[in-house]
Formats: structure tokens, C-alpha cells, sequence
């Protein structure tokens, strides 16, 4: 997938968005506790992640680190 890279973060519901690509139609499915994947709905490409209770799940805002409930290969990245 190809697109920019958008980061939301609602401190107050302290939830984070990462989503790939424009804004096309998605839909979200649960993976684990408080994990959304979104995918697309034509192409059931993913396209973005939600976290809820973000900051729960780090020690320290200065090196986050995450379990992501999906494999990322950058070396099959070309640019």
C-alpha cells in the first residue's frame, strides 16, 4: 500500500489512529483487547489501526514500542 501516514491521538478518550491512505469507506474489526485493524471495503486492504487506552500500553512516551496484532515487512518496501 502507498499513501501517507496519519497519526490522531484523543488524549482525552487516550486513542490512537494510524491510517494509511485517503480517507476511503472502512471498517473496523476488532482484534484483541482494545485493537481495531480498519480495513478497506472494496479491497479489504488494511489501512489503518486503533488503540485504545494508548497510553496504558507504553512506559514511556519518549520510546514507545507496540505489539501490533499484524506482520509489517519493511524490506518489501520500495521507494
Amino acid at each position: 500500500m502507498k499513501g501517507k501516514m496519519t497519526l490522531h491521538y484523543d488524549q482525552e478518550s487516550d486513542y490512537l489512529e494510524i491510517f494509511i491512505e485517503d480517507s476511503s469507506p472502512t471498517y473496523g474489526q476488532e482484534v484483541g483487547e482494545d485493537i481495531t485493524v480498519f480495513r478497506n471495503k472494496d479491497t479489504e486492504e488494511v489501512v489503518g489501526i486503533g488503540i485504545l487506552n494508548f497510553k496504558k500500553r507504553t512506559k514511556s512516551l519518549a520510546s514507545i514500542q507496540l505489539n501490533l496484532p499484524f506482520n509489517i515487512n519493511f524490506s518489501d518496501l520500495k521507494v
